[in-house]
């Protein structure tokens, strides 16, 4: 495969709090370095784009040094927390505004879909911003007009699409300005968060094109989403992005796994074992506590996606009969599922090493953190 668009050091620089480059006297200090032919004195003055912390200079770095290829026929995924940068550098690889610094070459053409609506004139018909839309694109009205019925028929806005677009819905929008950007068959694509606003039926339809255009037509796609799962779906390759800087570049699986972990101060502990000497009034030893995907090893980051496995791995010195009984906790600290050995028809009463798996299928909880409680009781006590 050949590349098809290429990033080399970009970077964007903004300053906090005005419209424009600043003062007069900033600008007469720019004016004097390129008199002298000295680089700009800004360029090396500014904050990290940390959105949650206090601005401490007048300039901030919305990104910096991303370098990055992508071949013909891939999907980039684009992922980070809000504020990352992932939105601007969109805009610059769609050429809505320019880096500071830094150089984006590309072959072909390239189709946005940035914000809700974007590129439409809320005054004309969901038809006229069709061949408005593909006119910016560069296709003659002999190409559109081949593409309109499928469009009109992808988007399902038939029976407003002579409608001024100032009347559609949100939904609407996206629907129609997605058929528009897919259907008039750009080389590249650029697709930020606004599939989000759409209906979960037109979400399945948008990445299923997708994976058409990249896999049957050959053309590139750079996708930016909160969608894990979409992403993972759909992406080739990821690049995570925190800060304004690039700070993993790999696989999907890996990238997602990366940016899951992102700020995890809890140190994500799935696995843990235990000392004999705790259960010295017991009549059994818990040697480890285990809870992972079905795929995954264990501290890996555990999504909605997995098949979530327990693992109790237990040593009993009699022959009393033990329950295990497993309880799911928010961040709040309630209760929210519990389960039991006994009730997953799993007896423990044998003496010796005995290993409980309890399976839980994916998307079984909500979206959302969760900690797991392990207890052991023989029925009367509860004895840890």
């Amino acid at each position: 495969m050949s590349v098809i668009l290429k990033a080399e050091n970009i970077s964007k620089q903004y300053r906090l709090g005005l419209v424009g480059t600043g003062t007069i006297s900033h600008d007469l200090n720019r004016w004097w370095a390129r008199i002298r032919g000295k680089e700009d004195p800004y360029l090396k003055v500014g904050a990290v784009n940390d959105r949650s912390t206090k601005a401490d200079s007048d300039y901030v770095w919305a990104l910096q040094d991303i370098n990055f290829e992508v071949q013909k026929g891939e999907v980039l995924g684009i992922i980070g927390k809000n504020g990352a940068g992932k939105s601007t550098l969109l805009k610059i690889l769609s050429r809505v505004t320019i880096p500071t610094t830094g150089e984006i070459k590309t072959r072909g053409r390239i189709a946005s879909l940035l914000e809700v609506g974007t590129g439409f004139h809320p005054e004309l018909t969901g038809r006229e911003n069709m061949y408005l839309n593909g006119a910016i694109l560069g296709m003659t009205k002999a190409e559109i007009k081949a593409k309109e019925t499928e469009i009109i028929e992808f988007s399902g806005c038939q029976r407003y699409v002579d409608t001024p677009v100032k009347r559609y819905s949100s939904g609407m929008r996206v629907r129609l300005a997605f058929a528009v950007a897919a259907f008039l068959e750009p080389d590249i694509l650029v697709i930020d968060e606004v599939l989000a606003v759409g209906d979960a039926e037109f979400q399945k339809k948008a990445i299923g094109k997708m994976q058409d255009i990249s896999k049957g037509d050959g053309r590139t796609v750079l996708f930016v989403s909160h969608n894990m799962a979409a992403v993972k779906s759909l992406c080739t390759r990821a690049i995570v992005l925190e800060n304004g800087t690039s700070v993993f570049e790999g696989g999907t699986d890996e990238a997602v796994s990366f940016y899951l972990n992102l700020g995890n101060t809890k140190g994500g502990e799935t696995l843990r074992y235990f000392k004999e000497e705790d259960f010295e009034k017991q009549s059994f030893f818990i040697e480890s506590v285990g809870l992972k995907g079905k795929h995954k090893n264990y501290n890996d980051p555990l999504t909605r996606e997995d098949d979530l496995i327990i693992n109790v791995t237990l040593i009993k010195h009699t022959l009393e009969e033990l329950v295990v009984v497993f309880r799911f906790k928010d961040d709040d600290g309630n209760i929210i599922f519990v389960t039991n050995s006994k009730d997953a028809q799993m007896n423990l009463d044998k003496k010796g090493k005995q290993l409980l798996a309890m399976h839980l299928p994916n998307f079984f909880f909500n979206e959302g953190n969760f900690s797991l409680d392990v207890m052991i009781t023989n029925g009367k006590n509860n004895c840890f």
